[in-house]
């Protein structure tokens, strides 16, 4: 089953300006009239990788608040395997044979 990618997962993968750049420099080797309508799609695709950078989780944090936070989740995530480990060494979970 394929899974359908989502709007994050397809934005991600359109992010290179380097097309849009080089349309420009084609378009203005050929003088042509379509410089401008190309500028316009480099000034979009830069505001709209602003946009996704502002809503980045974690952007207004400063990398000593996100350097904590990583080692609280680490923390969290090493507890876990600890408990879950734990859990798993009961042998409640096996299921009795008839």
């Amino acid at each position: 089953m394929a899974a359908v990618p989502t709007k994050q997962e397809t934005e991600d993968d359109d992010c290179s300006l380097l097309p849009i750049v080089h349309d420009i420099i084609k378009c203005m080797d050929k003088d042509s009239p379509e410089v401008h309508q190309e500028l316009n799609k480099l000034k979009t695709k830069i505001q709209e990788a602003r946009e996704q950078i502002a809503a980045m989780p974690g952007i207004a944090l400063s990398p000593e608040e996100q350097q904590q936070q990583l080692q609280t989740l680490r923390e969290q995530v090493r507890t876990k395997n600890q408990l879950l480990q734990k859990y798993k060494s009961l042998c409640m979970f096996d299921i009795p044979k008839a």
